[in-house]
């Protein structure tokens, strides 16, 4: 059986989906109640408390490991899951971290995530780890102004980075959670190409059929409205990348096409299939 963390989310989701098309026993765990394919368990459980997670460990022959925002908190004890699973019998646990461990190592939440990974390699488990930039699903947080108003708003329009689609993510994680060859693998995930905010505005808007504006946020008003999802840390460790990517964080990736024998996909196709929530 194997257990996936933040399984109604962008990666999440998708990768249920894979692992039970595979014919995978899958316990999909979320915060609250939700709605999983066919043959999928589901299991209600809080990240941020590890003691909840354990009967759904027990028994569990490997683990996807996504962390919900809290747990990227100064005070949060994300190594508590993983050692944990070892001690539930878990055997393989597939992490997705961040880009910027290698790329922004000194940033405050890179710090913490970059111990999580040294915690999960001298766990004694099989591992895998996953570091994708940013996400193409970040779009779908404008999804309610272009809806309402035909506007995206965002900070540093011109400034680009190669987002990468979740579900190529969940593609990756699949294989890795799936396959021995991936044990002991650091894996960069990035989109195919580099595309700025406002040529995703522009790719939505074609996608519509109609026009769509894009205004420009200050660096302090995308922090405040980020801030209402993630702590403050995660907040300017995100906006360093995005208003300033290295040429590490410009670099298009092998990854996605060494793992899955195919080029990730393109901003724009992850927009063909996620129109209606535009709409």
């Amino acid at each position: 059986m194997i257990v996936v963390t933040g399984a109604t989310g962008n990666v999440g989701r998708p990768l249920t989906q894979a692992l039970a098309a595979a014919g995978e026993q899958v316990t999909a765990v979320s915060r609250r109640a939700a709605v999983v394919p066919d043959g999928v368990r589901h299991a209600t459980a809080d990240l941020a408390e590890p003691a909840s997670l354990k009967p759904v460990l027990e028994g569990a022959k490997a683990l996807f490991l996504l962390l919900s925002g809290d747990l990227h908190a100064p005070e949060a004890r994300p190594a508590d899951i993983i050692e944990l699973a070892a001690s539930c019998g878990v055997g393989r646990v597939v992490l997705l971290s961040s880009q910027g461990v290698a790329t922004r190592p000194l940033g405050a939440t890179r710090v913490a995530m970059r111990a999580l990974e040294d915690a999960l390699g001298a766990s004694g488990l099989d591992w895998s780890v996953l570091r994708p930039g940013g996400f193409a699903s970040n779009a779908l947080a404008w999804a309610e102004s272009v809806r309402t108003q035909g506007t995206v708003a965002a900070p540093f329009g011109d400034v680009g980075v190669p987002v990468i689609d979740p579900a190529d993510i969940a593609e990756v994680a699949a294989a890795c959670l799936l396959e021995e060859r991936h044990t002991g693998g650091v894996y960069e995930l990035t989109g195919p190409e580099v595309i700025t905010p406002r040529q995703q505005a522009e790719a939505i808007a074609v996608a519509l059929g109609s026009p769509v504006r894009f205004d420009e946020l200050t660096r302090d008003e995308a922090k405040k409205a980020m801030t209402r999802f993630v702590p403050a840390e995660l907040a300017d460790d995100t906006l360093d990348i995005i208003s300033a990517p290295n040429a590490a964080e410009l670099r298009i990736s092998p990854d996605v096409e060494r793992v899955l024998g195919r080029a990730p996909r393109s901003f724009d196709a992850w927009v063909a299939r996620n129109v209606a929530a535009f709409r």
